[in-house]
């Protein structure tokens, strides 16, 4: 056995065929350009429709986090629907926003019909950096927008203690 045969840098090559002479550079860029298609349609064989993730019916609301020296303020765009509609809950590190969004438009005129229907949940969590006063915790939702304000805790002050050093 010869070292080139043990050599890592052989193991992961494939053997690539050499281009014949008598071969034209168009059939070769025919080849590449079929080779291309058929990898970007691949794809398209296995979710015609979108992928799963469209399918359930969920999407998820922009959210925004800002910190100053005293608080953390999260704000998420939630258009279209109603306080009643969400819930905020915090655990020790992370504060989750729960929702579900149901939308109905319905017009009648008097050559159509339009009705509309949308439906679709979502769950936010958002670890947060620091610890926060959670007793304290302030929510208010405004024209479609979630405001949730968290005040930072007040860091224990450390208590110094000198250490006395013995000698033998």
């Amino acid at each position: 056995m010869a070292i080139r045969d043990i050599a890592p840098w052989k193991w992961g090559r494939k053997s690539i065929p050499a281009r014949r002479e008598g071969e034209h550079p168009i059939y070769s860029l025919h080849r590449a350009m079929d080779q291309l298609f058929d990898q970007f349609f691949e794809d398209f064989e296995r979710f015609p429709f979108g992928t799963p993730e469209g399918w359930t019916g969920t999407f998820s609301p922009q959210v925004n986090m800002a910190e100053s020296d005293k608080d953390i303020r999260i704000t998420a765009e939630l258009p279209g629907m109603d306080e009643k509609d969400i819930e905020i809950s915090i655990s020790k590190d992370a504060l989750t926003i729960k929702g579900e969004k149901k939308e109905e438009k319905e017009e009648e005129e008097k050559d159509y019909y339009c009705a509309e229907r949308s439906f679709g949940t979502f769950r936010r969590v958002i670890s947060l950096p620091c610890e926060v006063d959670t007793e304290n915790v302030d929510a208010s939702f405004k024209r479609g927008v979630l405001t949730v304000t968290l005040p930072k805790m007040v860091p224990a002050e450390a208590e110094v203690k000198k250490i006395p050093i013995k000698t033998d």
